[in-house]
């Protein structure tokens, strides 16, 4: 238990323990010797005009006797003129070393001449007029001003004080000499030595506390100097991870503006700054392309705290549609106010794409494999439906059977090859093509649809047209797809017309049937994807057949499209470069 006598013992420590070696760094060292020598020139400056306001007086009592000067005795009278000129003649002497190198590798010896060429001026001066000069003024003024002007390394002042006082008592002593003080003739005045004692030791502590507490304060400037050089790098280095990122890094408000953005997410937003991010969206609502995702996004927020994986749509500065991931969550305060969202955007575009090209992929040869199955199965169905139990076939329809069942398997294949090569698009087989063998294959394929439907099929197609390098089996498919699309959405009894005809360096091809015809408004979405009429029969639903149809023919270095009306009939054409 501590007791008032060990707290006072561990303040006393505390306070006034020498400085450890650990402490007394060589970096503070320097540091202190800068101030002791910068604060010795103020000190210089203000002994001198300190002196000279004494020599004047002195000059113009010579003069002008002073009432106060008359009680001093003859000698002091006299010579106090001298005194001041020499120690005037030692300062300037202290001013001319303080500018030299000495002066500034060792402002400490450059301190200690100075205290002793002013206090020890007076004493050698007395000594050899033979009395004792307690010179209590001198001194006050010496130790006093050297303690508020240079209060660093207490040891030097406690040092030049010493050195005065030994002189002083010691010499003295010894020699025998006395005080010029009628009063007080003896060197060991007790009044004398306790103001003298005191008078030193409150400056030696004033000066001591101080060089402590600007220890202290250089220890922690250090400190912070270092963890800020150490926050600096940091930052420096998160400041690179937040620059470089491939990702988007944000914050945004409450009420929906960007606070910070990095260059990735400008990039992903179509602009090569990140400060037009932040200026820009002043509501970040209008970024999406659902206008309530920036809701639903908000309420997960509040009902969660984050978020992960908010996939949307959104507008770039150029007006193109991308895909976007989100990943942030809510930043509050110690009091759960919310202040800001942060986190991460990451462009899923490529994604998405590849996402959807699979999946148009499998979709595709599940589409493409339906048509030659079901001309297959109708085949073996009205095969069955004859009464008598051996049914002899044709070898036409075993040929046609065949063929179909080789496409599929090349169907089948190409599902495998698009999957190894993680889907990279219509991969083309090209050879020398004759483009109505192509033809008279997929209308084999389709005869029974064709009867089904009652439709009658027209081929205009010359044989001499010229060769054309291309895939027979995914033209193949091209023709199978518009005459099936031509079937199902048009009423029985159907008129096609299939034609191919060389224009310059090309073979214009045309699918013409005399149905229900298309608007203009539906052929502007006619070869998207998935699109779907408001029936199957009597509108225009042809979804995928005519996506896969035109990504076909791009991939061939064609074009496709449509010319039709209401009522009037369609024609689709396309056309394939020559070989």
């Amino acid at each position: 238990m501590a007791t008032p006598f060990t707290t006072v013992q561990s303040w006393w420590r505390k306070t006034f323990s020498a400085p450890t070696t650990d402490e007394i760094t060589t970096l503070y060292r320097a540091w202190r010797n800068r101030f002791l020598w910068q604060r010795l020139r103020l000190w210089l400056w203000l002994a001198l005009i300190c002196l000279l306001s004494f020599t004047l007086r002195d000059i113009y009592s010579l003069f002008f006797p002073f009432a106060e000067l008359q009680q001093l005795p003859e000698v002091l009278r006299t010579q106090r003129l001298v005194i001041n000129v020499t120690m005037l003649a030692t300062l300037i002497i202290c001013f001319a070393l303080h500018k030299t190198k000495l002066g500034r590798h060792r402002p400490d010896l450059l301190f200690l001449g100075s205290s002793w060429s002013i206090s020890l001026a007076s004493q050698l001066f007395a000594t050899l007029s033979g009395f004792a000069l307690p010179d209590t003024i001198g001194w006050s003024l010496l130790f006093l001003s050297q303690a508020v002007l240079m209060p660093v390394c207490w040891i030097l002042h406690l040092l030049t004080q010493v050195s005065v006082l030994i002189y002083y008592f010691g010499v003295n002593t010894a020699l025998g000499l006395k005080t010029p003080i009628p009063d007080h003739p003896g060197i060991y005045n007790v009044t004398f030595i306790l103001y003298i004692f005191w008078f030193c030791t409150i400056c030696d502590i004033g000066v001591y506390l101080y060089d402590r507490l600007q220890r202290s304060e250089f220890f922690a400037r250090q400190e912070l100097e270092s963890a800020y050089q150490k926050l600096k790098v940091a930052e420096a280095k998160y400041r690179s991870i937040f620059e470089n990122a491939v990702e988007g890094i944000f914050q945004s408000s409450p009420d929906g503006r960007y606070i910070t953005a990095n260059p990735a997410l400008a990039r992903i937003y179509g602009y090569s700054l990140a400060q037009e991010v932040t200026a820009n969206f002043t509501d970040i609502e209008q970024l999406y392309v659902d206008p309530n995702r920036r809701a639903e996004f908000v309420r997960l927020m509040e009902k969660y705290g984050s978020v992960s994986e908010f996939e949307s749509q959104i507008y770039r500065q150029d007006g193109s549609i991308v895909w976007i991931s989100e990943k942030a969550y809510a930043v509050c305060d110690e009091q759960g106010k919310l202040l800001y969202y942060e986190g991460l955007i990451q462009d899923i575009t490529q994604r998405k794409q590849t996402e959807e090209e699979l999946r148009v992929f499998f979709h595709a040869v599940s589409h493409d494999l339906r048509n030659p199955v079901l001309g297959t199965l109708m085949v073996l169905k009205n095969l069955l439906a004859r009464p008598e139990e051996n049914i002899a076939i044709s070898r036409s329809i075993l040929e046609r059977m065949i063929q179909s069942s080789d496409r599929q398997l090349n169907l089948i294949n190409s599902l495998m090859e698009a999957h190894v090569s993680e889907v990279q698009g219509v991969v083309l087989q090209r050879q020398t093509v004759q483009l109505l063998t192509v033809i008279e294959a997929a209308i084999a394929d389709l005869e029974p649809l064709l009867e089904q439907n009652q439709a009658k099929l027209t081929i205009l197609v010359s044989a001499d047209l010229p060769l054309v390098n291309a895939d027979p089996t995914q033209l193949w498919r091209v023709f199978s797809n518009l005459i099936v699309n031509a079937l199902k959405h048009n009423p029985p009894g159907l008129l096609l017309t299939i034609n191919a005809t060389r224009k310059d360096d090309k073979i214009y091809c045309t699918v013409s049937d005399n149905g229900v015809g298309i608007s203009q408004q539906q052929s502007n979405r006619l070869f998207d994807l998935y699109f779907r009429g408001a029936s199957i029969r009597n509108s225009v639903s042809l979804g995928l057949g005519l996506y896969l149809s035109k990504q076909i023919i791009n991939a061939h270095g064609g074009e496709i499209g449509v010319n039709s009306a209401l009522d009037a009939g369609a024609t689709f054409w396309f056309t394939l470069p020559i070989s």
